[in-house]
């Protein structure tokens, strides 16, 4: 199958607004960890320290991936305009891999934030 050089092009702003939603979670992140110097230290605020680590590597790996997969479009546009179409193709075929892994890590991320509410529930009933 051969592509033009539309087709990778039509991933643009799919990526871009993941890489938006990513950076706003990487943001809500930061902020809560930054107001955690205010609270009282026990088991239930370690484990929550853990969870946003946790959470703090997947934004980390889902961004990374969503550049790469960005990256990677460019290059399989470039490639198909210099009429190096097969290599286009593989290009963007890892350009399509590398967006799956960053959903991949998003799906994760979402189960970990899920656990997260869960230990701050669980904070809230023993006080």
């Amino acid at each position: 199958m051969t592509i033009d050089i539309a087709t990778p092009a039509m991933l643009f702003p799919a990526i871009s607004l993941l890489l938006l939603a990513y950076t706003n979670r990487f943001l809500t992140l930061a902020s809560i960890i930054r107001n955690f110097s205010k609270e009282k230290w026990d088991d239930n605020t370690e484990a929550q320290i853990q969870n946003l680590r946790q959470r703090i590597q997947f934004i980390k790996r889902m961004q990374i991936a969503g550049v790469v997969s960005f990256f990677l479009c460019v290059l399989s546009m470039l490639a198909i305009y210099l009429t190096y179409q097969i290599v286009g193709n593989w290009i963007f075929a890892l350009s399509l891999i590398c967006l799956l892994y960053s959903l991949w890590m998003s799906v994760r991320e979402i189960l970990i934030s899920v656990e997260a509410l869960d230990v701050h529930l669980d904070g809230i009933k023993t006080k």
